[in-house]
């Protein structure tokens, strides 16, 4: 298959080689693109889009309350923001000054987006930098020190003044990031030619809506540089597809390993490139590995639950293995979503009294959704009956929301860090597997997906006692399957802590590992590191 090469590698990319004259006729060109694009997009429900106005109406209700009852702290908050801004512009006149010496300049090292050295050549720059930083620590000061609101409010509001914060940062525009303005510069606007291609390309891509291109979609293709771990498909019905890995050692562990990876994305995340494959390293290890590879639902799926991914997903699969393998146990491992429906099984199998599992790992798993980290801010009546309204429409949970909604829980990484490389610097976006990976999202069945977000994140059933499956209250308690948990510090999406606390309810031995890093990269971690 001949490799294509994208429009934005900067070393090929012929708006490099223009003048100015023919890199603006250029852009001419692709304006008549750029508005076919944006006239086929889809209209898009508001809810899924924004919080509801009630929310903005609740803080602004909260912050004059609490002005008119202490006035004082609210104008000492002020004063600080202005005083910080008379220092600002004292640097800046002493070092457009040649008469006085040059001030001490504050530093943005930790913050990636000014780490240029440019950002402080210019001192009217780096004033707008600093002024940024000031006004959006005061922004953010003046929302967290906010009373009146119950806790679940109070985040929301965080969460959406950070993404408005975020997105005004100046190394955003391009008329106050030096870094894309030289660049433009030196390149005779060919970068901005490639970037508003690449905005392009974007948006066709995603039929309007624009979602930022995280990694270079022709370095990768499953099979060849990504999933390469040799396997066969051994068992499949209308849920999944089975692999088995071909093994690599002479002689074969006893029981084999079962995998249950997330459905929100593809299977291969434990199978990326040689170096970082799990599933390799589990083969060398002597394992007979099974991998479940979940269906990317459309409309038809409609009517599939939680319920159906147990019954026609995990105890096929158990049984599949079982069958193939003729053991009458087996060990698995579920990472996140495939976590929960892991935990689900077991108990679910504990209340039937069967005792197919020996062992389970769990990778970043939640069982108790009490406190579910940053994706709680979408959890509440306004964005779930948006999501309701659109999924008994179309059918499924269309794979965009979720991976905007994961998106910009990190935005300044996934969101605007990107598009400027990309957009305003005319940059590829880089041959990352994992960033790859993490685009290739799928859909979520309707009746699922609402019966994730209800009876799970919202009510917290599975932890409390209360969610009913297949005819079973399930009990956490009742799992007496020895199991190996590992969690990770700084993960947005299973906090550590609430991955604890669940999975600490399960009635058999327990072993908690807490790793570094995030929900992915601190489990996606080769043998041979040394972190």
């Amino acid at each position: 298959m001949r490799k294509q090469v994208m429009p934005s590698d900067s070393k090929k990319s012929s708006g490099e080689k223009l003048s100015w004259k023919e890199n603006l006729e250029k852009i001419d060109q692709l304006t008549e693109r750029l508005v076919k694009v944006l006239n086929s997009r889809k209209t898009s429900r508001p809810e899924l889009g924004s919080p509801d106005q009630d929310l903005y109406v609740q803080a602004a209700s909260a912050y004059f309350s609490q002005m008119l009852s202490d006035p004082g702290k609210m104008f000492a908050q002020q004063v600080g923001q202005f005083r910080q801004s008379l220092e600002y512009l004292s640097e800046l006149q002493n070092q457009t000054d040649d008469k006085k010496p040059d001030a001490p300049r504050s530093s943005s090292e930790s913050d990636k987006r000014f780490s240029s050295e440019l950002w402080q050549v210019n001192p009217f720059i780096d004033m707008v930098r600093k002024q940024y930083l000031v006004s959006s620590k005061a922004a953010k000061d003046a929302v967290s020190d906010l009373e009146g609101l119950d806790k679940d409010k109070h985040k929301q509001i965080e969460f959406f003044s950070e993404q408005i914060i975020n997105l005004f940062s100046p190394a955003n525009f391009l008329g106050t990031n030096p870094e894309a303005l030289s660049k433009a510069y030196e390149t005779k606007g060919g970068s901005l030619v490639s970037g508003l291609e690449n905005f392009i390309r974007d948006l066709e891509h995603s039929s309007g809506d624009l979602s930022v291109t995280l990694a270079d979609r022709q370095a990768f293709a499953v099979g060849e540089n990504l999933a390469t771990t040799p396997g066969f498909v051994v068992f499949q019905n209308r849920l999944f597809q089975l692999l088995q890995y071909k093994p690599t050692t002479e002689k074969i562990r006893q029981i084999p390993l079962l995998i249950i990876p997330p459905w929100i994305n593809k299977f291969y995340i434990l199978d990326l490139k040689e170096k970082n494959s799990f599933i390799k390293f589990a083969v060398d290890q002597g394992f007979s590995v099974f991998v479940v590879s979940w269906i990317n639902p459309d409309a038809s799926y409609r009517d599939v639950g939680f319920d159906t991914y147990v019954e026609s997903g995990l105890q096929e699969a158990i049984s599949a293995v079982k069958n193939i393998t003729a053991q009458p146990r087996i060990n698995t491992i579920g990472y996140c979503i495939g976590g929960t429906l892991l935990s689900t099984g077991l108990a679910y199998m504990a209340a039937k009294g069967e005792n197919s599992i020996k062992s389970s790992t769990f990778f970043t798993t939640l069982v108790d959704f009490e406190d579910s980290g940053e994706l709680q801010v979408f959890i509440d009546e306004h964005f779930l009956k948006g999501i309701e309204a659109e999924v008994n429409e179309v059918g499924y949970l269309d794979s965009s929301f979720i991976s905007r909604a994961f998106s910009y829980l990190r935005s300044n990484d996934l969101v605007y860090r990107p598009a400027v490389k990309t957009y305003l610097m005319g940059e590829a976006p880089p041959a990352f597997d994992l960033l790859y990976w993490n685009g290739d999202s799928t859909n979520l069945p309707a009746r699922m997906a609402k019966e994730y977000l209800r009876k799970l994140y919202q009510d917290n059933q599975l932890s409390n006692g209360r969610f009913e499956i297949l005819g079973e209250t399930l009990n956490l308690g009742d799992i007496k399957t020895p199991t190996y948990n590992v969690a990770t510090k700084t993960d947005h999406i299973a906090p550590w802590k609430s991955s604890f606390l669940g999975l600490n309810k399960f009635g058999g031995e327990k072993k908690f590992v807490l790793a570094g890093s995030g929900h992915i990269a601190g489990i996606i971690n080769p043998a041979t590191s040394t972190k």
